[in-house]
C-alpha cells in the first residue's frame, strides 16, 4: 500500500478527490442542505479519500467498484480506539481492541460516497457511478434500551440544587426536556424568541430535517423556565447578543456534546441508574412520548410533537408502553390464581398452599 503522504493530493486537479469533494459540498450547500449535514458529509467523504489515498488513489475516476466494496468491508473491520492514532486508522495498524462502527455509522459513510458519486456521475464529471446499487448493511432495529419511570423522573428532576442559581437552570434544563421531548440538538438552539410561555408553547426552528413546529410546554416547565429566564440569565449573559435560552457556566450558548455531557451527570447524580451506553437527553425524550402514549394521546399527535417525519419511527413506543398488553394478558392468560381479579394481579409472590396450582413443597 502506498504512502498517502508521498502522494500530496492536489486541491488544483479538477478530477482530484479533494477538489471534487469540495465541489459537491458546496453543491450542497446551495441546495440550502444544513450545515451539520454538510459538515457530516465533509467527514464522510474525507474518511473515504484517505482510505483511498492509502490505495494509491487520488482522482475519483480512479475508484472502482471493486475499491468501494473494500470501503465497505474496511468499515465493517474497523475498530475505534485501540491503540490507533489518526480517526480512521487502517484496521490493520492495531485498531481491533477498539469497539466496531455501528451499523447506523457504516451505513451513513456509504451513503455519503454513494451521494457523492451519484452526483458525479450525474454532472458528467466521471464516466460511470462505481457505488451504483451498493448494497448497504442491514440496520438493525432496537427498541429504546431504558424507559425512565415517574418515580425515576422525579429523582433526577430533584437533583439539582434549585438553592443556587446553576441549579434553578439544570432543573429548568430537565423540566423542558421532559415536557416538550425536544431533542439535545434542539433545546441547545432554542432561543429567546422561540419561547411564549403566555401561550404555553415553544417553537422549535429549524429541527431534524430543517422543519419547524411547534411543541406544548407544560405549566410546571413553564414556571421553572420562566424563574431561570428572570432570575438566573442576566446573571450568566455577558453579552446582549447571545439569543440563546440556555447557556452554560462560562455565559455561552452549549454545544449539543456539551449539553448531552451535563444532563448524564445530572442523571447520574440523582442515582438512577440506567444501562451504559443510554444517552441523557434522549432518555427524556423517550420517557415524554411514552407518558404521552400511555395516557391515551394519538399516535399521530405524538409524532407532530416528537418532529417525526414518519409514523414509522413514532410506533416503537407503541413496543415499550405495555401497560394494555399487561391488561390483556391477565385479563386472558389461563395460568391465573384463583378467586383473584383477572383485571389484577396477586400481591403475594408465592400462591397460597391451598391452590391447586401451588407448587408441592417437601
Amino acid at each position: 500500500m502506498q504512502n498517502s503522504a508521498s502522494l500530496n493530493p492536489s486541491p488544483d486537479d479538477p478530477q482530484g478527490m479533494l477538489h471534487l469533494c469540495g465541489v459537491f459540498l458546496e453543491y450542497l450547500r446551495v441546495r440550502n442542505y444544513s450545515p451539520r449535514t454538510v459538515y457530516n458529509r465533509g467527514r464522510q467523504l474525507a474518511a473515504f479519500r484517505r482510505f483511498c489515498e492509502r490505495l494509491g488513489l487520488t482522482q475519483a475516476r480512479q475508484v472502482t467498484r471493486a475499491v468501494v466494496l473494500a470501503y465497505q468491508s474496511y468499515l465493517f473491520h474497523y475498530r475505534k480506539g485501540g491503540g490507533t492514532t489518526g480517526e480512521w486508522a487502517d484496521v490493520a495498524d492495531g485498531g481491533t481492541a477498539g469497539e466496531p462502527l455501528t451499523v447506523a455509522a457504516q451505513k451513513h459513510m456509504l451513503i455519503a460516497v454513494s451521494a457523492w458519486f451519484s452526483y458525479l456521475t450525474r454532472e458528467g464529471l466521471v464516466a460511470y457511478n462505481p457505488a451504483s446499487d451498493l448494497e448497504l448493511p442491514r440496520k438493525d432495529h432496537h427498541l429504546p434500551r431504558s424507559i425512565l419511570g415517574h418515580q425515576e423522573i422525579e429523582a433526577i428532576m430533584n437533583a439539582p440544587d434549585i438553592t443556587t442559581p446553576l441549579g434553578v437552570r439544570d432543573r429548568a434544563i430537565l423540566e423542558v426536556l421532559y415536557s416538550t421531548g425536544v431533542r439535545r440538538m434542539e433545546l441547545c438552539n432554542l432561543t429567546l424568541g422561540d419561547l411564549e410561555l403566555e401561550r404555553g408553547v415553544v417553537h422549535v426552528e429549524q429541527g431534524k430535517g430543517k422543519k419547524d413546529r411547534v411543541v406544548p410546554i407544560g405549566g410546571r416547565a413553564g414556571a421553572w423556565l420562566g424563574k431561570y429566564l428572570a432570575e438566573v440569565r442576566p446573571l450568566l449573559c455577558p453579552s446582549i447578543n447571545e439569543a440563546a435560552v440556555f447557556l452554560n457556566n462560562s455565559g455561552w450558548r452549549y454545544t449539543d456534546g456539551r449539553m448531552g455531557s451535563h444532563v448524564h451527570k445530572l442523571v447520574a447524580r440523582s442515582g438512577v441508574r440506567r444501562p451504559r451506553g443510554c444517552g441523557g437527553c434522549h432518555l427524556f425524550r423517550h420517557a415524554f412520548a411514552t407518558e404521552l402514549l400511555r395516557n391515551g394521546c394519538d399516535l399521530r399527535h405524538i409524532q407532530i410533537m416528537l418532529g417525526h417525519a414518519s409514523l414509522e419511527s413514532t410506533q416503537l413506543y407503541t413496543h415499550v408502553a405495555i401497560h394494555e398488553l399487561q391488561a390483556a394478558h391477565r385479563r386472558c392468560h389461563p395460568a391465573k390464581l384463583p378467586g383473584t381479579d383477572e383485571a389484577s394481579p396477586a400481591s403475594p409472590n408465592t400462591p397460597p398452599a391451598s391452590s391447586p396450582d401451588a407448587p408441592a413443597t417437601s
